[in-house]
């Protein structure tokens, strides 16, 4: 087996155990296609023996730095070929020509030597395909897969577009003989698809926009869903009053019992025992009313607007709080405006739900703290009460 069936063979399996599947264009299909460009490219070119050689082993190695990833493969793909071809006991002139071969197929390369023009037009033999567009499908995929970038269907014909106008040139007498008709004929093919994807893509935008044009009124689905989630957001204000004044009503009887009942009768020696419990007793009630009132004490704002906030959509015209000092006609004008803006409207309406839902989340954190007072407190007064009274 001779070197070129050597080099073979590696990538072969190279390809096949480590290649991502995301690489739906870079793979051995590829290889296989530039090789065989490559090999006609030198019998039409005259190469020797030699020269052959160098090309066929550069076109086998030229992709295989994909096994380690999308960024430098070329330089990875130099250093698989040099470490094979050190274990083939090839000389450094050698593995130096093969590498620089390799790295003249990197995209914006523009080749120095005729072997070089060779290896470039080979690895663009893609180009005259009459699958061209299928082809480019796959690298777009690829593109996609491996994070790179993500071309719409109008985007991508159109970076072809250019790419074959203006960035690619054959550079070997043949290729630009032979090759570069079959090229221009993939260049009125890409020319179509991308009249026909602009055509369809006009429909569609004209389609979005009497849509548009006849969504007049907001869809029911939304009316409801401001409607049920301020439902419930009063519902859950109402239910954290209620709670709070069960607090306060309960721990004010507490307090006016131990008033009435315990203190004084507290100044009686024989009674000393009962002031620790009842100083706790009173305290935990107290502090929980303290909670309790917090829970539920209304949050002064300046009740005013200004012409510039409505214009800049920064205020929120739906809450009390931000307009009882306007005088009629400014809240008039305010809310006119509001309504002629759909986007300043639900704005507004969702600005509402949320800060609703801030002063929810606040009385039902200062509840929960005086509940959980109220609850210790009465397990540390009972628990107090039994130690004063067996101490006697």
């Amino acid at each position: 087996m001779n070197l070129i069936e050597q080099s073979e063979d590696f990538i072969s399996n190279l390809l096949k155990d480590k290649l991502s599947n995301l690489y739906t264009y870079h793979n051995f299909s590829h290889t296989q296609s530039v090789v065989n460009a490559t090999k006609e490219l030198c019998e039409k070119e005259k190469v020797n023996t030699n020269e052959r050689e160098l090309l066929l082993i550069a076109a086998w190695f030229h992709d295989a730095g994909y096994t380690k990833g999308y960024e430098n493969h070329e330089n990875e793909s130099v250093k698989i070929a040099s470490e094979f071809l050190k274990e083939k006991n090839q000389s450094e002139d050698f593995i130096k020509k093969v590498g620089e071969l390799i790295s003249a197929t990197a995209k914006e390369y523009v080749p120095k030597n005729h072997l070089e023009k060779i290896i470039k037009d080979a690895d663009f033999i893609h180009i005259i395909s009459p699958e061209y567009t299928s082809t480019c499908e796959l690298l777009r995929l690829e593109l996609k897969n491996t994070g790179i970038v993500d071309f719409s269907t109008l985007e991508w014909a159109t970076e072809n577009f250019k790419f074959l106008m203006t960035k690619h040139h054959f550079y070997t007498d043949y290729a630009q003989k032979k090759w570069q008709p079959l090229k221009e004929k993939n260049l009125v093919r890409i020319q179509k698809k991308i009249n026909k994807q602009q055509a369809k893509e006009t429909v569609v935008i004209e389609d979005e926009n009497k849509k548009k044009d006849k969504a007049e009124k907001p869809d029911r689905g939304i009316d409801t869903l401001f409607r049920v989630t301020l439902g419930n957001h009063t519902r859950l204000s109402g239910i954290a009053d209620s709670k709070a004044n069960i607090l306060l009503s309960v721990n004010a009887i507490i307090i006016s019992i131990a008033l009435s009942s315990i203190i004084p009768k507290l100044d009686s020696p024989k009674n000393a025992h009962l002031v620790i419990p009842t100083f706790i007793m009173l305290m935990s009630s107290v502090i929980t009313i303290i909670f309790a009132i917090l829970s539920t004490r209304p949050k002064v704002t300046s009740g005013f607007f200004t012409r510039e906030d409505v214009q800049a959509k920064k205020v929120n015209l739906m809450f009390f709080g931000n307009f009882y000092k306007m005088p009629l006609h400014e809240y008039d004008w305010a809310m006119n405006e509001m309504m002629k803006d759909r986007d300043y409207l639900y704005s507004t309406m969702i600005k509402d739900l949320y800060y609703l839902g801030l002063v929810l989340q606040r009385k039902y954190n200062l509840l929960r703290i005086a509940y959980n007072i109220f609850m210790i407190g009465i397990i540390v007064t009972v628990i107090a009460f039994v130690i004063a009274f067996k101490s006697i």
